[in-house]
């Protein structure tokens, strides 16, 4: 469980006690995530109520643990079943008429869209979306033909959802774009840019690169359009010139139709091509121990948390040339981007810090710089308080 941290910077926000929901898709990332947003906001006086899909007992312990209280509700993070979708939105109407929270704030797709939309219904007049990535919706994969049918549905319902004056806060410029050209909001001023969801520099504290062979780690959700696929080809490509490297995926495996199947995972480590990891609550010994993170998603990020911390543990990146992962990265300095879907490309990447075992250790001290001047986690907190009306002033 984390800990609770002090957040004394932000004590200085509004005297008015406001209810405010919460509202997401993934339980458990309203503490990998949120937790510290949540803190504060407790500790300024208002009463926060958390809304989630699945029962997870140890965040429901640490949100309480901060006076936070969770509620279930029926939602499907994948999938396209109408039914599932009204029974979602029928559930947070009744939820928020009983609430009657002053403030929302939904993140992630369905939460924002059946959030926003009943909250509405329900009479919340200050609502605010956190888009973290637009997602595979609008990732522009033309070997899905439902997929333009899709985009269109998804953008009228982003209207009907956004409709107000509340803040839409986004991690990237391309998210921003799509965004203005679906014309899913009428006021753009209304859009607002924040560094991701921030990382605490403090919980992912520095490690230096470890000595020996190096080790190339992958953490993810185990969708294809994440780049497992793509890794392990690259690794296969190495391991032949470089046996001694060693690759590893660290990640849940998902329910999701776009998930890579058990048995495909479980040959890439028979072959002995990748170390799979399984999953953890607690990815920073696994990022201490490794040499170079790499991600090669082409899904449409908002701003990948994995990528934050490894910023903060100091490590070098390298990840695909696409909106949200391209964000952190400085090539050259503190890691390099390449082409989606190009395992040769990633393999040379990666062969650069095999050859050149020094690399590794100076770009990661530029990632810790990076991570510091841009992505700590109190300075994205206090600039989403304030923009939400919930702080008017900060202590220096």
């Amino acid at each position: 469980m984390l800990q609770h941290a002090g957040t004394q910077a932000f004590r200085n926000a509004t005297a008015q006690r406001l209810t405010i929901a919460i509202v997401c898709s993934y339980t458990v990332s309203l503490v990998n995530f949120r937790y510290r947003l949540l803190q504060t906001m407790v500790d300024n006086g208002h009463e926060v109520v958390a809304f989630g899909p699945e029962d997870d007992a140890p965040t429901i312990a640490a949100l309480a643990a901060i006076g936070v209280r969770f509620v279930r509700i029926p939602m499907a993070r994948a999938g396209l079943d109408p039914r599932a979708d009204v029974r979602t939105l029928s559930s947070l109407y009744r939820e928020l008429r009983q609430l009657s929270p002053d403030l929302i704030l939904s993140y992630t797709m369905k939460p924002i869209i059946y959030g926003l939309i009943a909250a509405r219904l329900a009479g919340v007049r200050r609502r605010h979306a956190l888009v973290t990535g637009l997602g595979y919706v609008f990732s522009g994969d033309e070997t899905n033909p439902r997929l333009p049918f899709i985009r269109r549905v998804s953008t009228w319902l982003y209207r009907i959802a956004l409709h107000g004056d509340g803040r839409v806060f986004v991690y990237n410029q391309a998210d921003a774009d799509d965004i203005r050209a679906g014309r899913m909001i009428r006021d753009l001023a209304r859009i607002v840019t924040v560094p991701g969801s921030g990382i605490d520099l403090q919980r992912f504290a520095a490690a230096e690169v470890p000595e020996g062979a190096p080790v190339f780690l992958m953490i993810a959700r185990l969708l294809r359009e994440k780049g497992p696929r793509d890794f392990v080809e690259a690794a296969r490509r190495l391991r032949q010139r470089h046996p001694q490297a060693r690759f590893q995926i660290l990640g849940p495996q998902d329910p999701s139709p776009l998930a890579i199947p058990r048995d495909e995972i479980e040959r890439w480590v028979t072959e002995g091509t990748v170390e799979y990891l399984g999953e953890t609550t607690d990815v920073r010994p696994y990022l201490a121990a490794s040499t170079v993170f790499v991600l090669p998603s082409y899904y449409r990020e908002g701003l990948p948390r994995s990528i934050l911390e490894a910023l903060a543990t100091g490590r070098a990146v390298i990840t695909a040339d696409m909106p949200g992962c391209r964000d952190a990265i400085v090539p050259g300095e503190n890691g390099y981007l390449v082409p989606p879907r190009d395992p040769e490309a990633l393999a040379a990447a990666m062969e650069r810090y095999i050859v050149n075992p020094k690399l590794a250790a100076t770009m990661g001290r530029r990632s810790r710089e990076i991570a510091r001047a841009r992505f700590d986690v109190e300075a994205v907190n206090r600039l989403l308080l304030t923009e939400m009306g919930l702080l008017t002033s900060t202590l220096d």
